[in-house]
């Protein structure tokens, strides 16, 4: 099973170029995609005069969101995966793609480069507020919860599908375009909900700057329960033990 290919790592992959290759380049595409994905958001806001939620704000939202993400993958496949995202890095060492050492590497990347992304865009915006996620009106934090576990558990799945196993074979030159889709799918149906995070880092440089915490747990503990659920299910259902291939450091 995949829980029995976890790998702790050696400490020495803290020094290691190419995993500092690898986090530099997961730090700059979540500045990527933070900056575009929360920007428009603001934008919006701007142009509207922080006007109430509309059906063309979550298009925006959502194409804004895929297209910055594809871009973002894009960038960063050949170095470190391309993973941005702390639950998509979680469900690759869950599948014994990555070591735990490296992941924390990756997440201290990625929770710095969405920080970065808030940051430069309040200063842009003349002190604009970032806003956090937050549930809409009549959403509990179950509902929120179920939400992010579902939406995540897709999006793990399609990476699982087209970046990770090892028998993509064409399919993986499209893996940043399917990842970015279903993010933006996902956006469509839970956008309204809970703003669709699936991503803890994407949750937690707006909350950073606008000082903004409440049920924030809930977008750090449902992509990470989504995302070791898709691991868990596309490593043992649709890559067999003999066909496992853990992949190499330029990859996940």
């Amino acid at each position: 099973m995949a829980i029995y290919r976890i790998a702790i790592g050696s400490p020495r992959e803290a020094s290691n170029p190419a995993a500092i290759r690898a986090a530099f380049a997961e730090f700059f595409s979540m500045i990527i995609f933070v900056f575009a994905g929360q920007g428009s958001g603001m934008a919006y806001s701007k142009l509207t005069n922080n006007g109430g939620a509309t059906p063309e704000g979550l298009i925006v939202a959502s194409l804004s969101h895929a297209f910055a993400l594809f871009v973002a993958v894009s960038v960063g496949a050949n170095i470190s995966g391309g993973h941005v995202n702390p639950a998509v890095t979680f469900g690759a060492f869950i599948g014994g793609n990555i070591t735990f050492l490296r992941s924390i590497l990756y997440w201290i990347a990625q929770l710095l480069g969405s920080v970065v992304a808030c940051i430069l865009l309040n200063s842009c915006t003349g002190g604009m507020e970032t806003s956090a996620f937050s549930l809409s009106s009549g959403v509990s934090v179950w509902n929120a919860l179920v939400f992010e576990i579902v939406m995540t558990f897709g999006l793990v799945y399609t990476v699982y599908a087209t970046a990770i196993d090892p028998k993509k074979g064409n399919v993986g030159v499209v893996a940043p375009l399917a990842i970015g889709c279903i993010v933006g799918a996902n956006i469509l149906v839970g956008g309204v909900f809970d703003g669709a995070s699936m991503n803890p880092a994407v949750s937690f440089g707006p909350a950073v700057v606008s000082r903004t915490w409440t049920h924030h747990w809930v977008y750090w503990v449902g992509p990470f329960i989504g995302s070791a659920a898709a691991a868990i299910l596309y490593d043992n259902i649709f890559i067999a033990d003999d066909a496992h291939e853990p992949l190499s450091n330029s990859d996940f």
